[in-house]
């Protein structure tokens, strides 16, 4: 409670079958943001919230929540006082009219004075709702907007949610909350574990919920209160075992959600599955049974791992064991499909991957990996990187796919064509690039590292790029069921952050090569050009460049990915200096007065300097002369920051030409020389970028 005495504590709690693990907190979460939406739209005053779910359970507890809603004055305007009353005094139609929609009489209603003339009015206190009438139907609304792809109902009503509801626990302080949730009766009572206390507990006031539940129903409500003591246990557990356990967030969240009462116990497997490849051990056990894998000092795989049980057994051994035994026919199997595969080495695959369907329009997965050897071998050329290392490569490096252990863990492409690959003692390059041809898988992700890593990297996603536009495929909204999104962004973190001096102008435009000439796969480059280049907001826009800075770069069109980023950070450093925005205004202006000149003056003309007659452009065409030559060197090395740091020594000059210079004379000659003395203040800029594209900085950001 607060200093407001008559606030009170509310708990809506929403029980259920067992809930979608991976949902959980999202669902969680989603509730309690609904319901304080909901009565923040309904006027209910409140504090702060916490919300609590387990595998049964969503539950949210507001406190201090006011009992009504706060008196609500309104007022309604009627007819001008002219309109309200005729000649003799009598109101008029309107006035009656008025009046009568507002359920009183003409003399009930006020006069409203304000500077445009009398009004007539009517004003009303709406008195506030108790917060008991209108929680239920809040509640309702709330669950409704829970982001649920697919609701299921339940016995023979007509609620929907997504599982079967089983009780709903609705208090406000210590007194229930009548009416009806999801078709069940609100009651006042909770339920505890499925087994350690299965019946009811009846709640005294919403602010005991949370602590029943732990101390009677064995049931830890709070999401982040139970993560972490699972984390805590199997971090000791795994001392004990002298080792580390791997504890994947994402394994963690799930294994969170499917467990009230969380006890850790530690099991072990027979050190002959250790022969099997970790990955595909650390898979089963994490993806399968939810397991957390142990390792040793030197990363190597001990032979135990920590579970957790959703109750607190009277003899841990016989849990133990039980588990010991579902993991035992598992790692058989992996096991199994080990010594399988490696009894046909990995290039004695190939033949099958012309028979593994790539894209229908575009042939089998033998057919695009011989393009790729193809654009491997020439990206290949320009790294110094030998040829044949990248067709071998190429040739070998789907093959994983069809083997028995991918095909039951297809997330292990890659890393098994790496070992399959080893065994068979293949280059290291070659066997490094497997693995790397994947990289990076997500936002974030290690880049490959080994040259036919990069090679095969690059060449795999330009075939797909250039391949699925051809075909008409390119992503739309939220499908890209190709990935192509990604297979942008995974080449251009390549290029740029590695980084590798490629054009990728022409990378894709000897990927497009390598079609059938009738597939027209060369009218896609621009476009798939485009569209790559187009991630470079976002990729920017992450890092906290503005952009503007990114429209001024590709403003001149550069297609080279690490030399757009030497380019890029040049311009946000620039943007630095006081220089800076002055400099931008007066590239905007002088392409303002280019864009519209009358087509006589559109010709170019070489700049005559006897023709300059003011001392200001005569200075301005000096320091433009002294600066050209001083930079070129510049950006024929690429350094970008330091031409643009040199060129802003031209703020005070071009600012005194555009103050005492008039460049739209009436006499020719000097007209036209004037706009040839501005082309050649622009040209060092746009051998940069644009910077006429940059925006002023607001005042929040100066």
């Amino acid at each position: 409670m607060t200093e407001h005495s008559s606030t009170q504590d509310l708990l809506v709690e929403i029980g259920t079958e067992e809930l979608p693990p991976t949902a959980l907190l999202g669902l969680s979460d989603a509730l309690n943001q609904g319901l304080l939406k909901r009565l923040n739209e309904s006027r209910l005053v409140h504090g702060p919230s916490e919300a609590f779910c387990s595998p049964r359970r969503l539950a949210v507890l507001v406190r201090d929540l006011a009992p009504r809603q706060p008196d609500q004055e309104t007022m309604r305007r009627g007819p001008a006082l002219n309109a309200a009353v005729d000649r003799d005094g009598n109101p008029t139609k309107a006035a009656l009219g008025f009046a009568r929609s507002c359920g009183v009489e003409v003399g009930d209603l006020e006069r409203e004075e304000t500077p445009k003339g009398i009004w007539l009015a009517f004003r009303k206190t709406e008195h506030g709702r108790a917060a008991a009438e209108l929680l239920p139907a809040l509640v309702e609304q709330a669950l409704g907007d829970l982001p649920i792809p697919k609701r299921m109902r339940w016995g023979s009503g007509d609620a929907e949610f997504v599982r079967p509801v089983h009780w709903v626990c609705m208090l406000l302080g210590d007194e229930r909350v009548p009416g009806r949730v999801l078709g069940v009766e609100t009651g006042t009572s909770t339920r505890g574990h499925r087994f350690h206390h299965p019946d009811a507990i009846a709640l005294c006031s919403a602010g005991d919920y949370a602590e029943q539940l732990r101390t009677v129903g064995r049931v830890e409500p709070s999401f982040s209160a139970r993560r972490e003591l699972i984390a805590s246990q199997v971090r000791s557990l795994a001392e004990t075992a002298g080792g580390t356990a791997r504890m994947d967030e994402g394994l963690l969240d799930e294994v969170t959600a499917l467990c009230e009462w969380p006890v850790a116990f530690l099991g072990g497997f027979d050190q002959v599955f250790l022969e099997v490849p970790r990955e595909a051990l650390i898979e089963t056990m994490q993806k399968n049974q939810k397991y957390f894998p142990l390792l040793a000092a030197d990363g190597s795989l001990l032979p135990h791992f920590i579970g957790i049980a959703n109750i607190e057994s009277r003899d841990p051994g016989v849990v133990r064991a039980g588990n010991e035994r579902v993991i035992r026919p598992r790692f058989a199997d992996a096991k199994f499909f080990w010594e399988q595969d490696l009894k046909t080495p990995l290039g004695g695959l190939t033949p099958r991957l012309d028979h593994v369907i790539f894209e229908h329009k575009l042939g089998s997965i033998g057919a695009k990996m011989a393009r790729v050897g193809d654009l491997g071998a020439a990206i290949s050329d320009q790294l110094e990187v030998p040829a044949e290392l990248a067709r071998r490569a190429a040739t070998l490096a789907k093959c994983d796919l069809v083997t028995l252990m991918v095909g039951e863990f297809a997330s292990l492409q890659g890393i098994m064509g790496r070992y399959y690959a080893e065994r068979a003692g293949e280059d290291p390059c070659v066997v490094a690039a497997m693995e790397e041809q994947y990289l990076p898988r997500h936002a974030g992700d290690r880049l490959p590292e080994s040259p036919c890593g990069q090679v095969l990297a690059l060449a795999d996603r330009l075939d797909t790029l250039i391949g699925i536009f051809t075909i008409g495929q390119r992503p739309t909204g939220v499908k890209d069921p190709y990935g192509l999104r990604r297979a942008a962004i995974g080449v251009l973190r390549i290029l740029i952050e590695t980084p590798l001096p490629l054009d990728l102008n022409a990378l894709l435009q000897k990927a497009a090569d390598g079609y059938a000439p009738e597939l027209g796969a060369g009218k896609v480059v621009d476009e798939v050009l485009g569209y790559c280049l187009e991630r470079l907001d976002r990729y920017y826009g992450d890092q906290g460049i503005s952009s503007d800075t990114v429209e001024a770069v590709l403003g001149v069109a550069p297609t080279t990915p690490s030399d757009i980023d030497r380019r890029i950070r040049a311009v946000e450093a620039f943007r630095g200096l006081p220089e800076a925005a002055s400099l931008a205004a007066a590239n905007k202006r002088l392409r303002n007065i280019l864009k519209k000149l009358p087509e006589a003056d559109q010709a170019k003309v070489p700049l005559d300097p006897g023709r300059l007659t003011e001392p200001a452009e005569q200075r301005l065409a000096e320091r433009i002369g002294a600066l050209t030559a001083e930079v070129e060197p510049l950006i024929t090395a690429g350094d970008y920051e330091a031409t643009l740091r040199a060129l802003a020594a031209l703020r005070d000059d071009v600012d005194l030409f555009f103050d005492d210079v008039m460049v739209m004379v009436d006499d020719d000659a000097l007209r036209r020389n004037r706009i040839a003395l501005l082309r050649a203040l622009e040209d060092p800029f746009l051998r940069v970028a644009d910077i006429a594209r940059l925006q002023p900085a607001r005042e929040d950001e100066a």
